[in-house]
């Protein structure tokens, strides 16, 4: 029975944790073990373990959803999600009803979940999903989505994935007072002040959201004056990249683009963060790379720019590779290569004011063209043009399995 599998791994997960916890002296044996970081992680370990002794039986996926009111970006976002297989799998078991914190219902999640749940359903006996009473939920907790205007979609897919962690973080919620204080790693490698870093994120934000979407970016500041280098590291859920630009509006790759990403860039006195050993703003060079890289990543190419008086958009074709997308030389110094493999797009057809948007997915009998209630398998010769907004990749190299029967 459902109630009692989690009754047994919650006490197991307990008594492994005690054990652990008496043998390397690290707490009295009679203190709150449920609220340790080692609990939470043992816990989720557990119910991995224990959700895979009934494997999932799923249908073929290929299955569109209802267009309720210009809500192409929903439909387009959610197929790719629907594809991202660690979340679909997290989201058809529901082990977050164990994991979360909160003793709330996670609603939007259990509806988000329940959309999922349709569009792989085995019998497969409707051909088109209605995603409204997920829509709705999403729009009571994020009220600038209501109304029928279009929205863009990596906006969707920001505010989604953080309301979603919200409701299934395994951590409990603390109210950030005002700015924390710097902390200080002077004596510490590069490495270990970004592994402190990390830990300090994950004591308040952990949830499976962060671990399939959560990297970590480092800002590698140079100061001309003293030669003083700092580092700082913030969180990311996908990478915005700048699109070069062509005086011939000819084609450029997606390198490129992440070349353009993570080039020094120089910062003069008044656009300058304080040089931690001059003690006063100075011309400095700044670039971005990542230190910690995601199970999956999301990038988005920015098609959109915003002057002074409009919005304008890029219709410059830039070419991505399908798989083996390697991202080592934009990480840590010999860090290796770091490889991932394509699953999904989310295209953006038109202009600013009249578009459209659509999903190209993966599954394993090919690529699929999903355009709301519409779905039709498409060759990877169809899969790059001049419309691909978001991509959506998995690292090659993951060790994560799926127990899924078709």
């Amino acid at each position: 029975m459902p109630g009692a599998s989690g009754v047994n791994v919650e006490g197991s997960c307990e008594a492994l944790c005690r054990t652990l916890v008496s043998q390397n002296g690290l707490q009295r044996e009679t203190a709150d073990i449920s609220q340790s970081v080692l609990y939470t992680s043992l816990m989720g370990l557990l119910l991995v373990a224990d959700n895979e002794k009934e494997p999932l039986t799923l249908g073929s996926g290929r299955v569109g959803l209802r267009n309720i009111g210009n809500t192409c970006f929903l439909n387009a976002i959610v197929q790719c999600l629907s594809h991202t297989r660690g979340l679909r799998d997290y989201c058809l078991l529901k082990p977050y009803r164990q994991e979360k914190f909160s003793k709330e219902d996670a609603k939007l999640m259990e509806a988000f979940s329940q959309v999922l749940s349709g569009l792989w359903d085995e019998n497969e006996g409707d051909t088109v999903v209605n995603p409204r009473q997920f829509y709705n939920l999403f729009k009571e907790a994020v009220p600038y989505f209501s109304g029928y205007s279009q929205q863009d979609a990596q906006e969707f897919l920001r505010f989604l994935l953080d309301k979603l962690h919200t409701e299934i973080n395994r951590r409990p919620y603390l109210r950030r007072t005002g700015k924390e204080p710097e902390q200080k790693y002077a004596r510490f490698r590069l490495s270990e002040e970004a592994a402190a870093m990390w830990k300090k994120h994950l004591e308040r934000d952990d949830s499976r959201i962060v671990d399939l979407f959560s990297g970590q970016l480092r800002s590698s500041l140079h100061c001309s004056i003293c030669s003083h280098y700092s580092n700082t590291f913030d969180v990311f859920c996908d990478l915005s990249l700048p699109i070069p630009k062509r005086s011939s509006g000819g084609e450029v790759t997606l390198r490129e683009c992440l070349d353009l990403f993570s080039q020094e860039e120089k910062l003069d006195k008044e656009n300058s963060p304080m040089c931690e050993r001059c003690n006063r703003h100075t011309e400095c060079t700044k670039r971005l790379s990542i230190q910690r890289f995601p199970q999956v990543i999301v990038i988005h190419l920015n098609r959109f720019a915003m002057s002074r008086w409009s919005i304008s958009k890029s219709t410059v074709y830039v070419s991505f590779p399908l798989t083996n997308l390697d991202l080592g030389p934009y990480g840590p110094v010999d860090c290796g290569p770091v490889l991932y493999d394509l699953y999904a797009i989310c295209n953006h057809a038109g202009t600013v004011n009249m578009g459209h948007y659509t999903a190209c997915c993966s599954d394993e009998n090919g690529w699929c063209f999903y355009n709301d209630c519409s779905v039709t398998p498409v060759s990877e010769n169809q899969l790059q043009t001049n419309q691909a907004y978001v991509l959506f990749y998995q690292r090659s190299n993951s060790t994560t399995t799926s127990n899924v029967r078709k």
